[in-house]
């Protein structure tokens, strides 16, 4: 059974409990941002049904994979705007990209 925008919305609070989302001083309401990616996300979602179950998860990966990294970006520019440290791992993780640029993700 698939599961539904708002079982979707409500996971993700709840994830937010453990690792809450700043969303500073957005013009609009958190719980209607939390519904328009639930929504999006079961459109999706629905969109891979004959999709094989590798081909799902393999593009569920690749989605999440990209989200991660365009959160970090941002997160670091943010940093970097305002003139703050990114922190030591995030350091670490640029320096090691900066040196190698040709070598693979662990």
């Amino acid at each position: 059974m698939p599961i539904r925008p708002a079982q979707l919305a409500a996971l993700m609070r709840e994830v937010e409990r453990e690792d809450p989302i700043d969303f500073a001083d957005l013009p609009f309401p958190e719980d209607e941002l939390r519904d328009l990616v639930a929504n999006h996300l079961c459109e999706m979602a629905a969109a891979m049904e004959n999709f094989s179950q590798e081909d799902r998860l393999m593009t569920l990966l690749a989605v999440s994979a990209k989200l991660v990294l365009e959160n970090l970006v941002l997160h670091v520019q943010l940093l970097r705007r305002h003139g703050l440290p990114v922190g030591e791992h995030v350091d670490a993780l640029l320096q090691r990209l900066r040196s190698d640029p040709d070598s693979d993700a662990d």
